[in-house]
């Protein structure tokens, strides 16, 4: 009974927002049936959650759809510890053909860690790095954190690594956002973080 989003409807809302800002925009797809859609309303980038590349049945079939097809796409890391798996996706659209692809680290689950939402085990994502070191590594922090106040933390750990880029969530209000209000910034807040940190060649 979770809130999983808007669903088609807010495709609609997003290609809005690419006319009025010009902005590119991407969404999660989790099935080949939400890639057809998503290309229908002109997505401009991918991404595979981490309960999506934990199977790859799922994987595959989101591969075959895509084939022909030039786009970036984003793959977060499984939601268990299994680098394995994650390169298996990897893997899985190469074949496919596609070339513009972005590891995403995001933590993996546990249950009821004392700290993080999910933990980071920031040796799997090195040990991804120095597997495939062509493929940009980026770090969701928000996803790692559960929290507002471990997101200096941890961009500022991601960036001593030095990936490529950083995903944090925002929020114009976080108190009323339909989900993860706990892990989210307003824009205002986003901005002092990044001012702190010691960045690197990345991008946010």
């Amino acid at each position: 009974g979770s809130f999983e989003g808007m669903g088609e409807p807010a495709l609609k809302w997003l290609v809005e927002a690419k006319k009025e800002t010009g902005l590119p925009f991407a969404t999660e797809v989790g099935s080949a049936l939400h890639v057809e859609v998503a290309l229908k309303y002109g997505v401009d980038i991918l991404w595979i959650g981490a309960r999506t590349t934990v199977n790859p049945f799922a994987v595959q079939e989101i591969a075959d759809v895509l084939k022909g097809v030039k786009m970036p796409v984003l793959i977060k890391n499984p939601v268990n510890p299994d680098l394995e798996l994650w390169i298996g996706a990897f893997e899985r659209f190469e074949k496919a053909g596609l070339t513009d692809l972005t590891a995403v680290h995001r933590g993996f689950s546990v249950y009821k860690h004392p700290k993080y939402r999910n933990v980071p085990n920031w040796e799997i994502p090195i040990s991804f790095r120095e597997r495939i070191p062509f493929i940009p590594l980026i770090c969701d922090p928000s996803h790692i954190s559960g929290q507002q106040s471990l997101l200096f933390e941890v961009s500022q750990k991601a960036m001593d690594l030095n990936f490529e880029g950083l995903m944090i969530e925002t929020h114009i209000n976080p108190d009323v956002a339909l989900s993860d209000a706990k892990q989210q910034l307003t824009p205002d807040s986003l901005s002092i973080l990044l001012e702190k940190l010691v960045m690197r060649d990345c991008s946010v």
